[in-house]
């Protein structure tokens, strides 16, 4: 099968999610100019850079209360911050809680049921007990191609790991299981890792 975009896939639902796969997920929190906290998770996710640490993060929606974006977008924008956590398997029910489309200055950790705990480096709410939080500073937004296309880069400016995630000096992913996103409404989770050396190594 072959098809352009433009022209459409025919089929009953659209393969292009599930083509790019696993995509990780950030749960990103955020919050507004009046000091309400907003969480949501994103699956166009992904570390960008090693020095200084870097990350991304895509939005693809709008919503009617927030001028053509997403809270999250509207957030970050207006505050310059924005902290990335880490989505364990345990708590696949409260991310999935958060990503309900909510009228503007609704707290998400209050729908799903998650404790905020404040940031260190930055004025902005973490999750409580995530496995990783990465507390980032806004560099730029790009606008793409499409209605509602924004991705907001980020510097890491302060990196939290729960103390039972580390194992022999590494950051052991088995321990929480991170949640992965598929196609469609799938997901999957990460329980087994295999190693490879590089060539060069």
């Amino acid at each position: 099968m072959f098809y352009r975009p433009e022209d459409g896939h025919g089929l009953p639902h659209n393969p292009f999610n599930a083509i790019i796969t696993p995509r990780p997920i950030g749960w990103i929190s955020s919050r507004d100019a009046d000091g309400i906290n907003n969480l949501a998770p994103y699956s166009f996710f992904n570390g960008v850079a090693y020095t200084p640490p870097q990350v991304m993060f895509a939005s693809t929606g709008a919503k009617p209360d927030q001028n053509g974006t997403k809270d999250s977008v509207a957030n970050i924008e207006a505050t310059g911050v924005f902290c990335v956590n880490i989505v364990e398997y345990a708590r696949r029910d409260a991310m999935n809680a958060s990503s309900a489309t909510l009228p503007k200055g609704t707290d998400e950790f209050v729908q799903a049921g998650l404790t905020p705990v404040q940031c260190e480096t930055i004025d902005c709410a973490r999750i409580e007990g995530a496995p990783a939080s990465l507390e980032c500073k806004l560099t730029q937004i790009v606008t793409l191609p499409g209605e509602a296309n924004r991705v907001v880069f980020g510097e890491v400016t302060g990196i939290h790991l729960r103390d039972d995630c580390l194992r022999d000096g590494m950051f052991d992913v088995t321990t929480f299981q991170p949640l992965a996103r598929l196609g469609y409404r799938d997901y999957s989770v990460v329980r087994e890792l295999f190693s490879l050396k590089r060539p060069d190594d």
